[in-house]
């Protein structure tokens, strides 16, 4: 007995539009297809595995119902978009995901007109998609639909909840997608996460209501102008039954679900019957995070972001490590469950990335004195102020990026106060494949401006632990430690810890031509370009600032009298960083030195990885030592009148 193998179809689907051409029987056959498809790239192009895999028929059912382009889905956490981008004209692109030059690993509007809004961040969907949808009604399209996804964790966010607070008081017909999966990136957390798992809404009740609510609109015995009394009617008829209330329909949204997400022949049929529904409504549905790949499905945190692996046997490829230096995070994962072992006020604060930061070391050594408050920055800053007001000292390490959500809460709530907590932030500086939306490049910039803040950042992981021990020591104000994602430079990085004095740094190197400022760890490829050019005869001094805030006054008035010629580095834009408080110094002391500033250029850098980013600032070592070439030269010519006359003449 023969069988007849299926004909592929994910290949010859090059837009939305060829999907609507199948049948909805055939849409399994597509999400089976896209899953496979998306397990193969991403085992050889790392990127975000699991929360894409949970999406697969949802993503099938919103492009098969929805006509997109000119009806709008906006991503909430891009990373659950991949099957997004592969159905939007992005098929064999798809290969080129995270890499220099490639697509981006969230959806993007310069990338796709598919991709409605940008979505690197969590819990922006809402917001963005309502305004989208009373544009629409005030506008000549009201006729469009706007769907926000949600979930990943991303609920956890107070945004969500702004957006669903002003949905039911604005004319709008937004229609919300809640992908409760129970997961962030590690577990979620909070009364709102296990609100969710319990959640329950009879599925009779949902039809019955929608049967009747139709009946009586074609009778004329109810109009939208009544909805919303009928809406309050409604919730309240239902909590009595079911003796629970609905935190949604709370905020006067229509609420349907839970649903499977996984199965899509009904996920498309209540698309189809609730998508023209007037006023706000949310679907909630339920997926497995990783579904399709059992490693990913047995362990979701794990798989949230693998790297390379066998798609076969679920093995993950992993580079042998022989004697290399540790990861920055586990630096500070150890480092902190050291002091905390010394210190009982110390206690450790997460918005929801205890294993990306490494907390969850002190989450297993002392689980009662580490918080993961889920993806809430706001709140991860003001809850450390509360912690910090009553004595203790929190350690709240959030990505550099993330941090940008909680600049209030900083000058509000801790700065503004003189309160004593430590913010390190982790992958501080360009931190590669996630791109734009993800590096960590202004902090820098944007705190040096705050009073009542010490800033610094470490050369190495020595410098870290001592930073961080410096950090639990200080006085009033909040101490900000900034480092970069991924490995460090010593192989050896246990050290017994000691203070850096605040406010001073170091000279590495003496030089009588030029003189290098740096600050973090980029000063080591600033170290491999004086390396080269001192092969050349040029002498270039080395100064390590360490702390951004305060300065070193005395190490930059010797500076100052010696080189006319300072080349600042930093792991940042150069606009109101490092190189910018140097010249503000210079200037506002009266010398008269020349500041190169090397940084991030006044601009969005793309993806690619660091080393590429590196180039494409001029941040790596050979682009320093380009910068200190040309700048010694023209002092050379400055110094040597008749060789730049005899130039002059030549050119």
């Amino acid at each position: 007995m023969s069988t007849c193998k299926q004909e592929p179809l994910l290949a010859y689907i090059n837009s939305p539009a060829d999907l609507r051409n199948l049948s909805v029987d055939q849409l399994e056959q597509v999400s089976a297809e896209l899953r496979q498809y998306i397990i193969h790239v991403l085992s050889e192009n790392p990127g975000h595995l699991g929360a894409s895999l949970g999406t697969v028929e949802l993503t099938v059912a919103l492009h098969y119902v929805f006509q997109t382009p000119d009806d709008r889905i906006v991503w909430d956490v891009g990373h659950q978009a991949y099957g997004h981008k592969i159905l939007t004209g992005r098929r064999d692109a798809f290969r080129t995901l995270r890499r220099f030059k490639g697509i981006s690993g969230f959806p993007n509007p310069d990338e796709s007109e598919y991709d409605a809004f940008i979505a690197g961040h969590a819990s922006n969907s809402i917001s963005a998609a309502l305004g989208m949808s009373v544009a629409f009604e005030l506008g000549e399209h009201s006729d469009r639909h706007v769907v926000a996804v949600i979930g990943d964790g991303a609920m956890t966010g107070g945004l969500a909840y702004e957006g669903l607070n002003n949905a039911s008081i604005n004319p709008n017909n937004l229609l919300i997608i809640l992908n409760d999966n129970d997961m962030a990136i590690d577990q979620s957390v909070g009364g709102l996460s296990q609100y969710l798992v319990n959640i329950t809404t009879s599925h009779a009740y949902n039809k019955i209501r929608y049967n009747l609510y139709k009946q009586l609109r074609k009778l004329n015995l109810i109009s939208e102008n009544r909805r919303e009394n009928i809406l309050r009617f409604n919730n309240s008829l239902k909590a009595l039954i079911s003796r629970q209330h609905n935190l949604f329909e709370g905020f006067s949204i229509r609420y349907f679900g839970p649903i499977d997400g996984h199965n899509i022949s009904d996920l498309i049929q209540k698309l189809n019957d609730i998508k023209d529904m007037q006023g706000p409504k949310l679907l909630h549905i339920k997926t497995k995070k990783g579904k399709g790949f059992r490693p990913a499905e047995e362990s979701a945190t794990e798989w949230h972001a693998p790297g390379r692996f066998n798609k076969e046997t679920g093995e993950r490829i992993r580079p042998k490590c022989v004697n290399e230096p540790q990861f920055y995070q586990d630096v500070f994962g150890h480092t902190l469950v050291e002091l905390a072992g010394k210190d009982k006020r110390i206690v450790g604060v997460t918005p929801a990335m205890p294993t990306g930061c490494s907390m969850n070391y002190l989450m297993k050594a002392f689980p009662n004195r580490a918080f993961d408050v889920g993806i809430a920055e706001g709140h991860a800053v003001t809850f450390s102020a509360g912690l910090a007001k009553e004595g203790m000292i929190p350690f709240c390490n959030i990505y550099s990026s993330f941090m940008q959500r909680a600049y209030d809460q900083l000058i509000h709530d801790v700065a503004l106060q003189k309160l004593h907590l430590i913010l390190c932030l982790d992958r501080a500086g360009l931190v590669g494949e996630d791109g734009a939306t993800h590096h960590g490049v202004f902090d820098l910039a944007y705190l040096r401006p705050i009073p009542n803040l010490t800033i610094a950042s470490p050369l190495n992981e020595l410098d870290l632990r001592n930073l961080m021990y410096t950090g639990s020591q200080a006085g009033a104000g909040a101490f900000v430690i900034r480092y970069p994602r991924g490995k460090g430079e010593l192989t050896h990085w246990q050290n017994d810890m000691q203070l850096l004095p605040v406010g001073k740094g170091r000279k590495l190197k003496e030089g009588d031509q030029l003189a290098l400022l740096s600050i973090g760890p980029i000063g080591n490829e600033a170290a491999k370009a004086i390396e080269r050019v001192e092969k050349e005869g040029i002498s270039v001094a080395h100064y390590d600032m360490i702390y951004l805030k305060p300065l070193d006054d005395a190490m930059l008035h010797e500076v100052g009298k010696r080189f006319s010629q300072i080349v600042t580095v930093e792991n940042g834009v150069i606009t109101g960083g490092l190189g910018s408080a140097v010249m503000e110094f210079m200037s506002g002391h009266g010398y008269a030195s020349r500041v190169k500033r090397i940084g991030v250029p006044d601009r969005f850098i793309e993806h690619g990885s660091v080393d590429e980013l590196y180039q494409l600032c001029g941040m790596h070592a050979a682009g320093i030592a380009e910068t200190l070439r040309a700048l010694a030269s023209r002092q050379t010519l400055m110094e040597n009148p008749v060789s730049l006359s005899i130039i002059n003449i030549q050119s």
